[in-house]
């Protein structure tokens, strides 16, 4: 059981290592990418040169933000899982090994997931790596429009702001949506005894 136990707590280490770093790699592209679209604003000004490498470098960060959303969203459902295993087996030593209980913590059922952090509900994705990406790549998306929108429109910052706006606003409500549904799919399987 203690075998079981330490391998589940490194499983959810290497879940947090992973969406750890892949939330720092995406970061920092993004970081990278508005500095280089600043050098390139302030090289060739706002001309079609500035339009062209804005539209092509956010566009491709929101793909890179989609599939390293989908990633972290994956790690964060599997360290769930580990964490209700975790707590089985906490619930396994008390059931069988009472004379632990002054050894260690007794949690009544109900809050053995919050004593590992893992809280659940609907709030549960903002508070995750993926929803921090989700709002970022929603922004990027909607910037990604909204320069397309100026550009379209001669320029015109108010259909740049008007339609980049609706847009990050739209990416936001759909993302939280597909994460809120994973998040209930997997709540769901782990308290009617899924994998």
């Amino acid at each position: 059981m203690t075998t079981e136990h330490f391998t589940l707590q490194g499983a959810r280490a290497a879940t947090t290592a992973e969406a750890t770093s892949r939330a720092t790699i995406f970061i920092g592209s993004v970081s990278a990418g508005l500095v280089a679209l600043g050098l390139i604003a302030t090289a060739t000004g706002t001309g079609t040169a500035f339009y062209a490498f804005g539209l092509i470098v956010l566009f491709t960060l929101s793909f890179v933000g989609f599939f390293t959303l989908d990633r972290a969203l994956q790690s964060g459902i599997e360290d769930f899982h580990y964490g209700r295993r975790i707590a089985q087996l906490r619930a396994y030593y008390f059931a069988y090994a009472p004379e632990l209980t002054d050894y260690l913590t007794s949690v009544p059922p109900s809050q053995r997931l919050t004593l590992q952090g893992l809280r659940g509900g609907f709030w549960q994705g903002f508070r995750t790596v993926a929803g921090m990406i989700g709002v970022v790549t929603s922004v990027l998306t909607g910037s990604a429009t909204g320069l397309l929108a100026a550009f379209v429109s001669s320029r015109s910052a108010v259909a740049g702001f008007a339609t980049g706006g609706a847009v990050a606003i739209a990416m936001l409500v759909a993302v939280t949506s597909v994460q809120y549904r994973a998040w209930r799919r997997a709540e769901d399987q782990a308290f009617s005894g899924g994998p």
